[in-house]
Parts: C-alpha cells; structure tokens; sequence
C-alpha cells in the first residue's frame, strides 16, 4: 500500500474528510455469501439515488453488475499484481544510485510476479481511494473475518514498527546529510531511507484515518448453523479490541419455514433454531435474507439480498481512565471487550505500550500519558469491562504541594 515513489496528488483524507461519507466494511464467515451482499446492498442504494462506490473482494462481480448498475453506482476494481509492480519499479528507481553502488542489476516489469501480501496493501489502497472520492457511500467487500480484521489493523502496526525501527527524533541530524551527501558526492542511503519512511506515514495514517473514521462500520455475513453465535461472538471481540462498530449481522440463506419434505423439514428447523440464538445474541442488528434456491442470476435476485444500512450506530464505549486516588489511590484504565472470557485475556506491560491478547486477536495499545507514571497492579474482567489497576510510580508522580 505505501508507495514509495508516487508523487502525492492532492490532498490526502483525514478524520474530518472521511467523516463525511458513510463505509460499509462487509465481512463474515467463509461461504456465507459476504460478497453477494456486499453486491446487492451497492445495488440497492444506487438504485435510491445514492452515489455508491462498490470496491469487490476476490470475486469480481462481473459485467453484468455494471450493465445493470445506474450511472450513481462505481465499481472500484483492485488490482493486486498491477500495484505491486508499480509500486517495486518506483522504489528501484528512486534507489538506482544505491543500488549501482552495490553492484546490483534492476528488476524489468516483466520479470515481476506479486508477494504474498499484495492483495491486502491493495486492498487497503482502495479503501484510501473510497474515502478520497465524492460519494454518499462505499461498500467494500472483505475478506473472512479474521484476514479482514488483519489488515484493517495494518497500518496502525506498520506505524508502530516504523516508529520503533526509525525513531521520528533519529531524523534530528538530517539537515546535516545533504551537505554529507555533497562531500561524499553519492546521495546518502540514510537520508533516502527517512524520506521513504515518512512517505509511508503519510500514506499509513491516511488509511487508518478512514478504518477509524465514525462513518466507517462493518456487517458481519453468517449463515445460520452450529459455528454462527460462536462467529459472531469473536467477530464482537475483535471488533471492540480494534474499536470497530459494527451495524448489522446479517442471517443470509434462510430456507422457508415451511416444507412438506422430511429431509428439507428437518434442515430447516435446525437452521431455525440456530437463527433464534442469533437472534437472542445480536437482538436489533440481526437483518434476515432468503435462500433463493439457486446462486442469483442477475439484478432481479441481488435486490432481493440487498440488506439496507441504517444510520451508523453509535460509538462503541471507548476506552477510559476513572481516577480512583482518593478512594484506593490507583488508576483505572477501562478496556470495552465485549465477549471476552479471562482465560482467553493476555496482558504484558512492555514500556509505554499494553500488550493486550484476547482470544485470537493481538493488538499493543499506548498508555495514555497518566498511566506511563504508574505501574500495573491487577486486572479484572466484569461484563465484558477489562479494567486495568495502575498504582502511580512515587519516583515519577508529581509530589503534592
């Protein structure tokens, strides 16, 4: 996704441009029908008026969506290996006279194949690319839920490392390398290699400014069966360990409820009674749509499957510190997991950092500044409420007058 020799064009979105429009992450389980739903929903609006953009997953949807699509529907093509080979030639060229130095021979367009990683940074390219364009919606089809979740919370670990592996204050002497570079008359490599890093920032941020945008959701595809409550429970945690909102669950293929053969009968009281957990689990955002009895064929049965968003939901709980020093003298930092269960929960202090694990999911969260003062003393996990104990360090904590 970083573009290491793209010159920036215009200006890049932040939290107040994306803000503006409403995105539509679609998820689900494997198999669900993820795509097709992501489909027909950018139908649907189209069709009302809206102006949609609709960027497909691994299944493109084909010509006859954009046959059938009206003028307010755009459809976002990804193109993984094409990206990858531009964005390769770039850095080569803009590190040619290292690279001559070294006595290495360049790589030609042809010669080139994607790596494993591509389709996401791709991926994650469009979504900039969403939020930059002048549209009422974007629906982006995602992977399953776990990749999903693995690359919507790259950027914001790219940055991470980036920050660990080359220190913004490390950039402090870099006035000095052009006159360096002068002396030694060959650009310097640290001083392309600090212009390169603060490109990817630049592109990085922009991403993780529209993951964590307020208009940004995500809907969550299952088909009902045994895996589906369990589904949407670690699609709950990972979601509120990223602070993602989710807006709707979707129960998609239900069969009719009604059926005079024995073997079809049976099938569907089970999916049925599989769909009252969901319903129990997910109350308001559960939307449910048809089995068609065949995969849909055109634009007649997409606007069947459409599933209509809402307005966006309000905000997850975020996290909070509570000030407790004049009850018990710590520090309360509290953590939003809903779903969470203790002997799935990992916690390692690692500087100014939280290391937090909870089920399948990993994410290092700063300290808020309060906390780097203070040490960690306990945690406890009530009602999907992490709540983080910190006792403030003497040796650190401002002494009272």
């Amino acid at each position: 996704m970083p573009d290491a020799g793209r010159p920036e064009t215009g200006p890049r979105p932040g939290r107040d441009s994306v803000s503006r429009m409403r995105i539509i992450l679609v998820t689900g389980t494997g198999g669900a029908g993820r795509s097709t739903v992501a489909v027909a929903t950018a139908l649907a609006e189209a069709h009302a008026g809206r102006r949609v953009l609709l960027v497909p997953g691994d299944t493109d949807p084909g010509p006859a969506v954009d046959a059938a699509a009206p003028g307010t529907l755009t459809v976002l093509r990804t193109d993984p290996a094409g990206d990858f080979r531009r964005e390769f030639l770039a850095l080569q060229s803009r590190s040619g006279t290292v690279l001559d130095l070294l006595g290495a021979a360049p790589f030609e367009d042809a010669e080139l194949t994607e790596l494993p990683g591509s389709r996401q940074f791709a991926l994650l390219r469009a979504l900039r690319e969403a939020a930059a364009g002048d549209h009422d919606l974007a629906v982006v089809d995602l992977p399953p839920l776990r990749e999903a979740l693995t690359v919507l919370a790259l950027p914001e670990q790219l940055r991470r490392y980036l920050r660990r592996l080359l220190p913004p204050e490390r950039q402090a002497a870099r006035a000095l390398r052009p006159m360096l570079a002068q002396l030694a008359g060959v650009p310097m490599p640290a001083q392309w290699l600090y212009e390169t890093t603060a490109r990817w920032e630049r592109e990085l941020a922009a991403v993780q400014a529209v993951v964590e945008a307020p208009g940004t959701t995500v809907r969550l595809v299952l088909e009902p069966g045994p895996a589906a409550s369990a589904a949407l429970r670690e699609a709950r945690l990972g979601l509120a360990l990223h602070g993602l909102a989710l807006d709707a669950v979707i129960a998609n293929r239900l069969l009719p409820a009604a059926s005079d053969d024995p073997w079809l009968a049976a099938l569907t009281a089970e999916q049925h009674r599989r769909l009252a957990d969901l319903r129990a689990d997910a109350g308001e955002l559960l939307h449910e749509l048809p089995h068609l009895g065949r995969e849909p064929r055109g634009p007649e049965d997409l606007s069947l499957l459409a599933a209509r968003p809402g307005p966006p939901p309000a905000p997850a709980p975020a996290p909070a510190v509570e000030d407790r020093r004049e009850e018990d003298g710590v520090l309360v930092w509290h953590l939003p997991l809903p779903g969470a269960v203790k002997q799935d929960l990992s916690l390692v202090r690692r500087g100014d950092e939280l290391l937090l694990g909870a089920g399948p999911f990993r994410r290092t969260l700063p300290l808020p500044p309060a906390l780097r003062r203070c040490t960690v003393t306990g945690a406890g996990l009530v009602d999907g409420d992490l709540a983080i104990r910190f006792a403030p360090d003497p040796g650190l904590w401002p002494k009272p007058s």
